[in-house]
């Protein structure tokens, strides 16, 4: 027999969960057509003897709207083994638009997601109004497969225009119900919106929808009972209230289709109880837990630079970066900076972030965002006798990130391995288009594998198949791919090839690689023998091979079942 690929001698960890096992896949046409024992020959064969062999990661949270018009290679994603990504996250995006009115689009994602505006207004080459018209527009080669969700916000803004953030009218409701079920007709893979008080506008307003009304919400989950397919994504801070999780019920009742909400430690036990008991019945929601608890990173070139509440700093603010870390040394300015009177932030939420000394953490050496208490601004000073602004000066001159990790952080990451543990849990949250300059979460799948199955000591590992299946098998059928995430014959051949012994995570790095010379924080791993997608090397050591196999995935299209 003749395929065009062979990979022989991998520890294969298939998707599924169940244990791993050694053996060959046969890949051809972009799917694996033989797993186990494989004999023949193939146009290339690559020996992955001592490595692992999984499929492709699927991330389902990525807010890559913009990024997918003049990034084709879908980084960071792409570099730490995604394989396939949902966008469209949070209730915003791009489409529809009404002409004229697409720089109120971008404001939004500037604001909400941290992207600068600059990149996507120079970036984003416009052009469409629908929803469908936009999925034409990103239905290009890509290097890892993309799919998108239809937001909220953007269709709310289109139907009401300058009234988006006031009460619906039923006469928007059904306009904005028929737009959704037309994007779903089109290729959107969802829908999405935020309830969320952190997703403001350029102005401080909670951006369009958050308060919508539950009349409003099944109005529009009415669209989904006119098509087969389709995902709901809710971003909400109202968990732990009845009546939300009673029109969440609704929603999922009526529509008979996959409900994600993200949830935190504040959540509240109510939304995975009712997740629990609705799986009995064969109706699925599925609360959404990321790698990391929810954080930033302070860094002098980023969002959030924490030097900048000191008068002081100004005298240096532009200076390039290199010369403010080596002023930050200098005794003459930090004496100057000891003396000065904070200024306060109109935010009250970065208040605390840039003065809660035992919550802002000097970014641990070995990235395993679990810090202790000794790693905190606070410890570090008292270790030292210095106080914690001088702790502050060192790491921002020695380049270290600031890490703060926001809620009730207890010195471990353990809730979060926890909420990832249950069954009803799927994996998500990477932004990993999004907060680029606060975030590198793209980064989660080389974490979960590296620090969660095999160098965490802080508290118990997870298990590497269950890891696996958490990021493949598992987010994939959330949102209907049935045909990827899984290594076995006939599906689709997304996979990666990983020396466990050596993957590993960079620490962060700003690079300035955004249209208009935009800036993002970007993590870079070792460990990625190879990724590839429908059966096509797209990367080759850390390296980018030219070739371009991923498309767009539409909803409701017709996809190859194993």
């Amino acid at each position: 027999m003749h395929y065009d690929l062979i990979i022989r001698n991998g520890l294969i960890v298939d998707g599924t969960g169940e244990e791993a096992y050694g053996g060959d896949i046969a890949i051809s046409d972009g799917f694996i057509v033989e797993v186990g024992d494989v004999s023949g020959v193939a146009d290339r064969e690559i020996d992955a003897g001592g490595q692992l062999v999984t499929p492709g990661f699927v991330d389902i949270h990525t807010h890559f709207d913009g990024q997918v018009c003049w990034d084709k290679e879908v980084t960071p994603s792409s570099w730490h083994g995604v394989t396939t990504i949902v966008m469209g996250n949070c209730g915003v995006g791009f489409a529809p638009v009404k002409p004229g009115t697409e720089n109120q689009l971008v404001e939004l994602m500037e604001s909400v997601e941290d992207i600068p505006g600059t990149a996507l207004h120079e970036g984003i080459p416009w052009g469409w109004e629908t929803f469908a018209e936009y999925l034409d527009v990103i239905d290009t080669p890509y290097s890892i497969d993309i799919a998108a969700q239809a937001p909220h916000v953007a269709i709310r803004h289109f139907v009401m225009e300058d009234r988006c953030y006031d009460d619906a009218t039923a006469e928007d409701m059904q306009e904005m119900s028929r737009i959704t079920k037309e994007a779903l007709e089109a290729g959107a893979v969802g829908f999405s919106t935020s309830r969320f008080y952190g997703h403001r506008d350029k102005a401080g307003n909670l951006v369009p929808g958050t308060n919508a009304t539950s009349d409003e919400m099944v109005a529009i989950a009415d669209a989904f009972t006119h098509v087969d397919h389709g995902s709901i994504e809710i971003i909400s801070d109202h968990l732990q209230n009845d009546d939300e999780l009673e029109w969440i019920e609704h929603v999922a009742r009526i529509t008979g289709r996959p409900l994600t909400t993200l949830v935190t430690p504040d959540a509240g036990e109510g939304i995975w109880e009712l997740a629990s008991r609705l799986r009995g019945e064969g109706i699925e929601i599925r609360p959404q837990a990321g790698a990391r608890l929810a954080s930033v990173l302070m860094t002098l070139e980023g969002t959030v630079n924490p030097m900048r509440q000191f008068p002081s700093y100004d005298s240096i603010k532009n200076l390039p970066v290199a010369e403010q870390r080596q002023i930050l040394k200098t005794a003459e300015f930090r004496t100057r900076v000891i003396a000065d009177e904070p200024k306060v932030a109109r935010d009250n939420d970065t208040n605390k972030m840039i003065s809660s000394w035992a919550r802002m953490f000097v970014l641990p050496e070995d990235l395993s965002y679990e810090p202790g208490y000794e790693e905190s601004l606070e410890g570090v000073a008292k270790s030292q006798g210095i106080s914690v602004r001088e702790a502050l000066m060192d790491a921002m001159a020695d380049g270290r990130p600031i890490l703060y990790l926001f809620g009730n952080y207890d010195y471990t990451v353990q809730p979060q391995f926890d909420f990832i543990a249950r069954k009803e849990s799927v994996f998500g949250l990477s932004d990993g288009g999004a907060h680029v300059g606060v975030l590198c979460d793209a980064s989660v799948p080389t974490y979960m594998l590296a620090y969660g199955t095999r160098d965490r000591t802080k508290g118990p590992q997870l298990p590497l198949e269950f890891v696996v299946h958490k990021m493949t098998q598992d987010t994939a059928l959330v949102y209907g791919f049935s045909d990827r995430g899984v290594i076995g014959k006939g599906y689709k051949a997304d996979i990666n090839i990983i020396d466990y012994a050596k993957l590993r995570l960079h620490d962060p790095e700003m690079m300035f690689d955004l249209p208009a010379g935009g800036k993002r924080l970007v993590q870079k791993a070792d460990g990625y023998t190879a990724t590839i997608c429908s059966g096509v090397v797209t990367y080759e050591n850390g390296l980018h091979t030219g070739e371009m196999p991923g498309r767009l995935v539409r909803g409701g299209q017709k996809v190859a079942n194993a």
